[in-house]
């Protein structure tokens, strides 16, 4: 027994001197360093507003230590490594991120970790903690000559101090707006004052995040409230405009609330955020296209005009919107009523075409006009209508059955005249002219109305000069009448083709003369003897 005992002496000597001796030769090797890494949290802004959930910056910082070893090579031994930080809250407040890996932490290089804190609206202003656990690792100590590291793994809870604030604190609970895209409209934003203070001298600024989303022709407007207590809630309105470029999405604009507290304190509250949709730009389309349009003449336009954008168009007017000089619109607007989203209403636009005008497809540039729900005079000019010109024609078709006249023959002649327009043409006047040989001493005709394809019969005296040489003549005619509305018009000339014949039933002049000429020289013979 006093044998083993003294063996087991022995040993402990041994092992504590060689544990010595390595201690004192890793004390002796210049390569040699040991310490460790000295974590701590902070949150350089503490204050958090109430009823909300708002980032909270913490800065992670490393005071590491070496204990043994140069300076030189402090860095190895004091760096965190793979740090994962989890934050907890404590009396209600709300930590809302999870666990986190931020890396690692030197010496001189902090991190600094954002974190979402939710305040929710029982809890009192002051002040409160948040624990912070921090897991990481780090190598304890070092000898380069002896090859040799020792790694541990490290857990530490640091105490983070926020103040719940007892002031006025404010927030955007809601924006309603009508704009459109391609109008203007007003935007209704409310502004809550959630904090545990009143306000006084209460100015909120909307700034766009957008040159697509303006307030009236600027990128910022102000509106004063005066006074908002605490829990109370009030609606601005802000003019906004919205371009016709703008696409369907939802704009974002910053708000800034400038006040007075309770101490007569001015106070300025940044960061507040508001968003709203535009509608969809309000349009119309024009289809179902017909027309009685016809060069040199008065015709229809017909359509059907539809309300395709998101709301109700008042007062709805189309209008004839195109510039082309030989479309000349009678009635430039049709007005067809109020039009609600997706519906239609048919028009009519009466149009006339000049002589000039060349009968081929057309697209005519149109317009719809109305009235916005403030009662604002709006217009859309991105439509058209489709519409095929049918080519020049005689307003009156005329038929003369009996194209024939002798020579040195007068006689009447009947004249079938039927109105070959899509309207009916009252107050008709028809005339015959003729050039020599042909002449009337009665050449008008009248009839008081003729219906659309209506045929009536008119009678003219024609007179062939005795001389005139066989063969074929014009005449023409023409007539003056007033269209539908009242207004005077005179046709195109009409000419007919008329034969003149050789006189009937008569000597021939020659032959007339000779035998007077023989008569009188006989008469003069027989007065002689």
């Amino acid at each position: 027994m006093r044998r083993l005992t003294a063996f087991a002496l022995v040993f402990a000597v041994l092992f504590v001197g060689a544990m010595a001796g390595a201690a004192a030769g890793q004390m002796q090797d210049p390569l040699f360093v040991k310490g460790s890494p000295d974590l701590d949290v902070e949150a350089p802004d503490e204050t958090l507003p109430p009823e909300a959930t708002s980032e909270l910056t913490l800065q992670v910082t490393n005071d590491g230590r070496v204990t043994t070893g140069a300076p030189g090579n402090r860095e190895v031994v004091t760096t965190a490594r793979n740090v994962r930080l989890e934050a907890e809250g404590e009396r209600g407040i709300e930590v809302e991120t999870g666990k986190m890996a931020i890396g690692s932490v030197g010496e001189n290089e902090p991190r600094e970790v954002p974190i979402a804190v939710t305040v929710p609206d029982d809890v009192e202003p002051g002040e409160y903690e948040i624990d912070v656990d921090l897991r990481y690792s780090y190598t304890s100590a070092i000898s380069q000559r002896g090859g040799s590291t020792q790694d541990r793994t490290r857990t530490v809870t640091r105490t983070v101090d926020i103040t719940v604030d007892e002031g006025p604190y404010f927030k955007i609970t809601g924006v309603d707006s009508d704009a459109q895209i391609g109008d203007t409209g007003t935007a209704e934003v409310t502004l809550e004052n959630i904090g545990h203070e009143d306000a006084d001298d209460v100015q909120l600024t909307l700034e766009t995040q957008s040159s697509r989303f303006l307030f009236g022709e600027r990128e910022s407007d102000t509106t004063r409230i005066g006074e908002l207590a605490a829990g109370e809630e009030t609606t601005l309105n802000y003019d906004v405009t919205v371009p016709s470029d703008a696409s369907i999405r939802e704009f974002a604009f910053d708000g800034t609330v400038r006040y007075t507290d309770e101490d007569a304190t001015d106070g300025l509250q940044e960061g507040l955020i508001g968003g709203t949709t535009p509608e969809a730009e309000q349009t119309f389309s024009i289809s179902n296209i017909d027309s009685t349009l016809r060069v040199g003449e008065r015709g229809d336009l017909y359509g059907t005009v539809t309300n395709t954008g998101p709301t109700t168009a008042n007062s709805a007017v189309v209008r004839f919107a195109d510039e082309d000089p030989n479309a000349v619109p009678v009635e430039q607007r049709v007005a067809v009523g109020a039009l609600d989203p997706g519906e239609s209403a048919d028009f009519r636009m009466p149009i006339e075409m000049t002589r000039e005008a060349e009968a081929v497809p057309r697209v005519f540039d149109m317009m719809v006009t109305y009235r916005n729900a403030d009662n604002e005079l709006r217009q859309y000019e991105d439509t058209d209508a489709f519409s095929e010109i049918a080519p020049r024609r005689d307003q009156f078709l005329v038929d003369v059955e009996d194209r024939e006249i002798a020579a040195g023959e007068t006689k009447l002649i009947d004249v079938e005249v039927t109105n070959n327009l899509d309207e009916t043409a009252t107050d008709v006047e028809a005339r015959l002219f003729a050039d020599d040989p042909l002449d009337s001493d009665d050449d008008e005709g009248f009839v008081e109305e003729l219906d659309p394809g209506e045929t009536t019969m008119m009678t003219f005296e024609l007179e062939a000069e005795a001389g005139a040489t066989p063969k074929t003549y014009p005449i023409e005619f023409d007539f003056r009448y007033d269209d539908e509305r009242g207004n005077s018009q005179l046709s195109d000339t009409t000419r007919v083709a008329y034969n003149v014949t050789e006189a009937e039933d008569g000597l021939p002049w020659l032959l007339v003369g000779v035998v007077l000429l023989a008569a009188g020289g006989g008469f003069y013979w027989y007065r002689r003897k």
